[in-house]
């Protein structure tokens, strides 16, 4: 009986290995918000590192995360290091393209929980004093992402957490107008 539990156990992981390996290599996960602002209002707010504490859903899961900045304050070449608990690891974003009020592009490299390099951006589109933010990720899937992705969603974690920053970013800039 032994045997034959030990014989099924092996027989899942390889399964499980199987599975994972031939999920899709790349993910993208995106989410929209519309804010009663300028796109310039909006922006400012997202293309300057050292105002995102004010409406990341990061900052509200490690307040005693540590942030360091280097390079310019926002723009080309600002970046943000950040080093916190288990829930925000560590990590650093620099932004690497931005066009003012219209697209903003950052390159993400995770060191902790997991290593991982990927791409965010954000794009405004503005029309009667409402812009529509999208934020979106993407990148590539190694192996232990692919596993992880079978036993939770990673877009429905990531992107329940650009809903709550961008519903956060809606607040912040709307009580500043």
């Amino acid at each position: 009986m032994l045997n034959l539990i030990l014989i099924l156990a092996v027989i899942a992981v390889i399964i499980f290995i199987i599975v994972a390996a031939i999920q899709p290599s790349d993910f993208r996960i995106t989410r929209t918000g519309t804010i009663t602002a300028p796109a310039s209002v909006v922006f400012a707010q997202v293309n300057d590192l050292q105002k995102w504490d004010a409406w990341s859903p990061w900052a509200k899961l490690d307040p005693e995360a540590k942030n360091t900045f280097e390079g310019p304050a926002s723009g080309v070449g600002a970046i943000m290091r950040w080093s916190g608990n288990n829930k925000v690891g560590q990590g650093s974003m620099a932004i690497m393209e931005s066009r003012p009020d219209e697209f903003i592009s950052f390159k993400l490299e995770f060191l902790k929980p997991f290593a991982a390099t990927n791409t965010s951006e954000f794009t405004f589109n503005s029309e009667n004093n409402k812009t529509t933010v999208t934020w979106s990720m993407y990148g590539k899937n190694n192996f232990m992402s692919k596993a992880i992705g079978l036993i939770m969603s990673c877009d429905k974690m990531v992107g329940g957490q650009f809903e709550q920053g961008l519903a956060t970013l809606k607040s912040v800039v709307e009580a500043d107008g």
